[in-house]
C-alpha cells in the first residue's frame, strides 16, 4: 500500500498496532536499481510472502525528493532508498532490523523472521 507522507505513515502504523499487526515499510524510488531488484526478485518470492504473513506492507515513494519525502527520510535518519523498516505490533520501529540495500529472497526471508516473528505465527 502506497503512503503519502509521515502523517499517513503514523496513522497506518497506529491502525496496524490496534489490530496487533506488524508493519514493513519500504522506502522506494523509481531511479533506485536496488529497489527494482527487491520488487522483481525478493518481494514476490513465496518464502518472503509467507514470512511476512499478516504484516501490513507499506511503501513510501521518495522519487520526487520533495519536502515531504525529505521529512520522511530525516525522521528515520535515512540517506535514501532502498530502506526497509519493520515495526512490531506495538507500533515501535525495530531499528536494529533495518535493511539498507538489496537482499535476495533467502536472506530476506530469514531477516523478516527475526525482525517480525509475530507476522507469520
Amino acid at each position: 500500500q502506497a503512503i503519502e507522507g509521515d502523517s499517513e505513515l503514523r496513522r497506518l502504523v497506529a491502525q496496524a498496532s490496534a489490530q496487533d499487526r506488524p508493519v514493513m515499510l519500504e522506502v522506494y524510488a523509481d531511479w533506485c536499481v536496488s529497489c527494482q531488484e527487491l520488487e522483481a526478485f525478493t518481494f514476490p518470492d513465496e518464502r518472503v510472502q509467507a514470512a511476512l504473513g499478516d504484516a501490513l506492507l507499506l511503501r513510501a515513494d521518495v522519487t520526487a525528493n520533495d519536502a515531504g519525502d525529505q521529512a520522511l527520510l530525516q525522521r528515520f535518519d535515512l540517506y535514501g532508498p532502498p530502506a526497509i523498516l519493520f515495526f512490531g505490533p506495538d507500533g515501535v520501529e525495530r531499528r536494529s532490523h533495518r535493511v539498507i540495500g538489496f537482499k535476495g529472497p533467502e536472506a530476506f526471508t530469514e531477516h523478516v523472521r527475526r525482525a517480525v516473528p509475530e507476522a507469520s505465527s
